[in-house]
């Protein structure tokens, strides 16, 4: 049985934290410290919440009005279009037994599980892919089992993921694999070290977040069976244009 959308939002948000949430009326508001949007966003279950408070609230915290919309928000995100929110982001959540992705052989790369911090080269190679500072210490802000995942490919460095587990979900996030590695099957022996490190972490599900638009890295979840379970999207308030 799939883990529900609310235990996989629940997992979104605890493996990936923010520094901290705040109440503002019917929502909440996430403070980011610049690790992007997952972190920065707004969200609310009631569908006819205030905009100005949640507007308000991002503005205290120095940050764009930016909320994030489940799949079957459809009223919320008909309101946030009418008052000039523009789409951003739209994502795929993908899930599969962590059973199912541990299983076969990994060939060519193997994978180390590293405990925090990570190693510089891990930082290093995240930093390639534009992954800084403020994530990384998104990274150092969760709790709970988590690793930075190493894998080498003829001794050498090949790529790094992190992977923290919330109940029974395992999530992968900011899986970087160096350019000269890719299309050689290391991101899907990444994920199958990913994955046996989760099920030693009493995990039963793994999943990933991947933007729609990511034609290559859905085609690798697509080939690792990993089923689309929902998606979420962002909505940003477009700059209001002073008068001419």
């Amino acid at each position: 049985m799939t883990p529900s959308l609310d235990a996989l939002f629940a997992a979104i948000d605890a493996t990936w934290p923010a520094v901290r949430s705040i109440r503002a009326g019917a929502w909440w508001v996430r403070e980011g410290g610049g690790g992007g949007s997952r972190v920065s966003s707004a969200t609310t279950e009631d569908e006819e919440a205030d905009l100005g408070s949640m507007e308000a609230a991002q503005a205290a915290l120095g940050q764009p009005a930016l909320v994030r919309l489940r799949g079957d928000q459809a009223r919320l995100d008909a309101r946030l279009a009418a008052a000039g929110y523009a789409v951003k982001d739209p994502t795929n959540i993908r899930v599969a037994p962590v059973a199912r992705l541990a299983a076969g052989e990994l060939p060519r790369v193997r994978v180390f599980a590293v405990d925090f911090p990570p190693l510089v080269i891990q930082r290093e190679m995240w930093a390639e892919g534009g992954i800084g500072p403020e994530r990384l210490a998104i990274m150092e802000r969760a709790e709970g089992p988590k690793t930075a995942l190493l894998g080498r490919s003829n001794d050498t460095p090949a790529g790094t993921a992190f992977v923290a587990v919330q109940d029974d979900i395992a999530m992968l996030h900011a899986l970087e694999v160096r350019e000269a590695m890719r299309r050689q099957g290391a991101a899907v022996n990444m994920m199958r070290g990913a994955a046996r490190w989760a099920q030693d972490h009493g995990a039963r599900y793994m999943t990933v977040l991947v933007t729609q638009q990511n034609v290559a890295a859905n085609a690798l979840y697509e080939r690792l069976e990993m089923d689309l379970v929902g998606h979420y999207l962002y909505r940003r308030r477009q700059a209001r244009q002073e008068a001419g």
